[in-house]
């Protein structure tokens, strides 16, 4: 079973997930989160249907919100009611997908 990361934790894989961010992610009500801003709907678009298709291969899915330009991702691992390596992993693999 997968462990909920500590505060402390969290604190550190944090740091390291955003070394190199201009925009970084933050804890936001319980959860990793981040919003993103794209040029338009379709890029928008876009960029969620290759999230999307990552989460499924990792059966891990993301909370998200999505208006016009705008989408906002949260994170956070259901099962045990908090923020586990899963949801790292997945932040990682979004940050490459951003750079795509």
């Amino acid at each position: 079973m997968i462990e909920k990361y500590s505060a402390q934790t969290i604190d550190l894989q944090l740091i390291e997930l955003n070394k190199s961010m201009s925009q970084p992610w933050l804890i936001k009500d319980k959860k990793l989160f981040k919003q993103f801003v794209f040029a338009d709907f379709i890029e928008a678009f876009s960029f969620m249907t290759s999230v999307a298709l990552h989460a499924e291969k990792s059966n891990h899915h993301p909370e998200w919100f999505n208006v016009y330009h705008t989408v906002e991702v949260s994170l956070t691992t259901h099962e045990v009611g908090g923020i586990t390596s899963r949801d790292f992993h997945l932040a990682h693999a979004i940050e490459g997908i951003i750079k795509v």
